[in-house]
């Protein structure tokens, strides 16, 4: 089968499809391989590397949407190349529907067969695909909310970890999921005082076993959310329904009641975020100031750190390629229910009910339309 790999043409955004082992493996299962030119590079995977594995470099990306069964992405594609894509054609990449309708449509338009990293699942219900980018964006989330207190970035001047005789940040993690585990884990390290708010009691004793007093383990249910928040230096919103837009559980109000200068970190962007004042940020401007509240919204995180994320990411996105490739989509699909749960657009029609309630658009049941044509 034909792989190819654009050039990630998002903001900022210096991941990469495919590194070199990844087409190495694929090379060597008889698959042909296109990279466009210098699209590693920011990941630091040169062309050379690239040819090393057996693939191909191509100049541009339309040859590649042109020539390709399969595009193999990192970010959801960007309108100019939504018209470049084939009918029939692949799409393997991270789409986030629920929160951009006129890329939904555009795909729809376009006829072509879309596989979302982000609503692949397991048999505990977990996302596999989602995880090693949840995990370095929950991560990272406490790095740029550190960085954003800092009195320069218009910051309450806090260091997370307070000094000796000096107490530590409040910092207050909605969702105790993979964002939120990954957080507590860069938080509890620089020494914050934080709350991990979940509805759920099973995973809040799971995360307290991991943690210790480290964290206080905070029911949504039974919680002031608004009190809770209103004393927080560092708020991070990492809650998520796969495939659907995110809830918007902190409201304008609650951002009211913080302090001057405190921050808020919405992981939770991608799928239109979990805060009522958030809006899409990138990494060269990631801040801006509702209510004098400082929010960091960057809506590819990851994509600050392109080589570590483009590595774990490969890790997890690679398998269910390889099987596309050899076994073609149809039998890939209905043989793993798993996998099917990936499939968000099918030849003009949503087969994601998330996606369909989003924007009030039909759904249609993947296993009938895979069966039917």
């Amino acid at each position: 089968m034909i792989i190819g790999v654009p050039k990630e043409i998002k903001l900022q955004e210096h991941r990469v499809g495919l590194t070199p082992e990844s087409v190495k493996i694929l090379t060597a299962k008889g698959h042909e391989v296109m990279i466009q030119d210098n699209s590693g590079l920011e990941a630091g995977f040169s062309n050379e590397d690239y040819l090393a594995a057996g693939g191909r470099v191509i100049k541009t990306a339309k040859e590649i949407f042109k020539k390709s069964e399969i595009i193999v992405k990192v970010k959801e594609p960007q309108m100019n190349e939504v018209k470049m894509i084939r009918e029939n054609q692949i799409i393997y990449t991270y789409l986030h529907l629920a929160a951009a309708k006129e890329l939904t449509l555009g795909l729809m338009k376009s006829k072509s067969i879309c596989i979302a990293y982000e609503t692949v699942t397991d048999n505990e219900g977990r996302l596999p695909l989602l995880a090693p980018m949840s995990a370095v964006a929950g991560r990272m989330s406490i790095q740029a909310g550190a960085h954003a207190l800092e009195k320069n970035q218009k910051g309450r001047g806090l260091l997370i970890g307070g000094a000796p005789g000096v107490d530590s940040a409040n910092v207050v993690i909605l969702g105790g999921g993979v964002v939120g585990e990954n957080a507590a884990i860069i938080a509890t390290g620089m020494k914050g005082k934080v709350y991990v708010v979940d509805k759920s009691k099973k995973r809040l004793e799971e995360l307290h076993e991991q943690f210790g007093d480290k964290i206080i383990p905070t029911e949504s249910d039974k919680t002031d959310l608004k009190k809770l928040i209103s004393k927080c230096d560092l708020l991070i919103g990492g809650v998520l329904i796969p495939g659907s837009e995110a809830p918007k559980l902190v409201t304008k109000d609650m951002i009211k009641s913080m302090k001057k200068g405190s921050v808020v970190v919405d992981v939770a962007i991608d799928q239109g975020g979990c805060v009522e004042t958030s809006k899409p940020t990138t990494h060269a401007n990631p801040t801006y100031v509702v209510d004098n509240v400082v929010h960091y919204c960057v809506a590819n995180m990851p994509g600050g750190v392109p080589r570590t994320s483009t590595m774990a990411l490969n890790k997890a996105t690679l398998p269910l390629l390889i099987k596309l490739s050899e076994n073609g989509y149809k039998k890939t699909l209905l043989q793993d229910k798993n996998y099917l749960a990936g499939l968000n657009v099918y030849k003009g029609h949503i087969t994601h009910k998330g996606v369909s309630e989003a924007f009030k658009l039909n759904y249609y049941s993947p296993e009938e339309l895979l069966n039917s044509n």
